[in-house]
């Protein structure tokens, strides 16, 4: 079988002769003592005889120090790129809901068409969700509010409400995006409450978005059909207005920016699996058997 080798000349000091390996802990400077007292275990271990014949008990006595995702090492360039990510989610809605306001205010929905024989060079004819405007040649504007909202059209009265609608939206969703804002100081103490109403102020400015392109485009489709209608007369002809083209880019802004906004959902933290515990090593005789 072999002769036992004596190798209890080298004490070692730690439990059954082995090196006593330094216990980790918290913070910077405890961490940098326990890599340098590993190092230096890892070097009487490698001066041992009785490590030579069973290599793998320095991997048992002395565990390296426990893996770990630096710190703030990464955070700092997360939050700043989502929060850049944020505002400019914010600064889009903001001026979408300010272009569905213009819209909804100006009269150019739909102007007089001057294709075909429909020749005025006079005037120009505007109508909008609120009054209809005759521009003369000379610069003057005359203007006439709808003496009746019973005697409109449904669709009419539901473009308005749409646009009505969708402002109030809008108007909710910035106060609750302002309050989600990582450039705010309300709902500091719970951060993930806070990324929450930014979101939920992105949902707002979603709908309020699909609210203004709902009616900007039912308003279209209106037009263009009687356009093209055979039985409309020529001069009763329109066409589409500058209004309709900002609400429909003031719609898509709008959308936009609440996506962005909704792109900053908290994430689920990423949970490591608990440490495992040294094993308990068997006194050793300090005999090697060969």
């Amino acid at each position: 079988m072999g002769t036992p080798t004596n190798t209890t000349s080298a004490p070692l000091g730690g439990r059954g002769g082995w090196p006593r390996c330094p216990t980790p802990g918290r913070g910077g400077a405890a961490r940098g003592r326990f890599l340098r007292g590993f190092k230096s275990c890892a070097r009487r271990c490698a001066g041992a005889s009785a490590l030579r014949g069973a290599g793998c008990a320095l991997l048992c006595v002395c565990p390296p120090p426990p893996l770990s995702p630096p710190a703030g090492a990464e955070q700092p360039r997360v939050d700043m790129a989502s929060g850049g990510l944020q505002l400019l989610g914010f600064v889009l809605a903001f001026l979408g809901w300010i272009g569905i306001i213009i819209s909804t205010a100006m009269p150019q929905w739909k102007m007089a068409s001057y294709a075909g024989d429909n020749i005025v060079t006079a005037q120009a004819l505007y109508e909008g969700l609120w009054m209809s405007c005759a521009m003369q040649s000379t610069g003057q504007i005359q203007c006439k509010v709808y003496d009746s909202l019973l005697k409109l059209e449904s669709s009419l009265q539901a473009t308005r409400a749409l646009m009505v609608a969708a402002i109030l939206l809008g108007l909710v969703g910035v106060f609750v995006a302002v309050t989600g804002m990582k450039c705010m100081k309300c709902m500091e103490d719970d951060q993930v409450k806070k990324m929450r109403m930014a979101v939920f102020g992105g949902v707002i400015f979603i709908i309020a978005g699909l609210s203004a392109l709902v009616a900007t485009s039912w308003y279209g489709n209106r037009v263009a059909r009687a356009f093209y209608d055979p039985f409309t007369p020529v001069n009763t002809r329109f066409e589409f207005g500058s209004a309709l083209f900002i609400g429909w880019a003031a719609a898509s802004l709008a959308m936009l920016g609440g996506a962005f906004l909704c792109c900053s959902c908290p994430r689920r933290e990423t949970s490591y699996p608990p440490t495992r515990g040294y094993p308990k090593n068997a006194p050793s005789t300090g005999k090697d058997y060969v």
